[in-house]
């Protein structure tokens, strides 16, 4: 492995998945797994011991669950990014890890390659927020019978009109190529956009844009 390659960290409590993952992970040439946990306590002292670049993290293990972990690890090692695990893609916590601080959720059952592409994703500072994990976050906010919360619509006055327009755009799980076809600009004025954008709103990246838009009330889910 080279100096520059993504460590990884791996918390599930199921044996099988963590090494399979491992073995997975391990054939890239820019991706080195670093430590495994067993549950999430497990994870939060790994994270400290090893500062990985990305944690791969189950929702549900004993003892200290992946919400919580999620939740210490991106607030005590803001440099560590977490991506959730999941058995299913509308998973009923998927709002709790977003607002926990996760930067994406990922299906167990994916490819290795999208695997690899995933911890890549997210290492490089990007979410992972696809159309129907936005879908959820839309239903779960509706169901919450949401308001929105008068401090955080305050925020969005601090944003240029276009980069109000892109964070609505971020909101509805579109990519920045898409923003920028939407828009019709370049895709690299677009990324500049959303890095002005998590920077005047004090956030990690575009999964917490995407919830801040829907709690500000600047975007509302359909028929709200």
């Amino acid at each position: 492995m080279t100096s520059g390659s993504i460590r990884v960290l791996i918390a599930d409590d199921q044996q099988m998945v963590r090494e399979g993952f491992s073995v997975l992970l391990n054939t890239q040439p820019d991706i080195e797994v670093v430590g495994q946990a067993v549950n999430g306590l497990d994870a939060v002292a790994k994270v400290t011991e090893l500062a990985p670049d990305v944690v791969l993290m189950d929702i549900r293990m004993p003892g200290l669950g992946g919400i919580e972990a999620t939740h210490r690890v991106t607030t005590e090692a803001p440099g560590t990014k977490v991506l959730v695990l999941t058995t299913f893609d509308l998973d009923e916590y998927v709002y709790e890890a977003l607002c926990a601080g996760a930067s994406g959720f990922l299906l167990k059952d994916a490819s290795a390659d999208r695997l690899a592409e995933a911890v890549r994703v997210v290492a490089a500072g990007d979410a992972l927020l696809a159309p129907g994990i936005t879908r959820k976050l839309i239903a779960e906010f509706s169901r919450m019978n949401g308001r929105p919360r008068a401090p955080l619509k305050e925020r969005v006055g601090d944003l240029t009109e276009r980069e109000t327009e892109v964070l609505a755009l971020i909101a509805q799980g579109l990519s920045n190529a898409e923003i920028a076809e939407r828009l019709v600009v370049a895709e690299q004025t677009v990324k500049t956009h959303v890095g002005r954008i998590l920077v005047k709103l004090g956030l990690r990246d575009r999964t917490q844009a995407a919830v801040f838009a829907y709690e500000c009330g600047l975007v509302r889910p359909s028929g709200y």
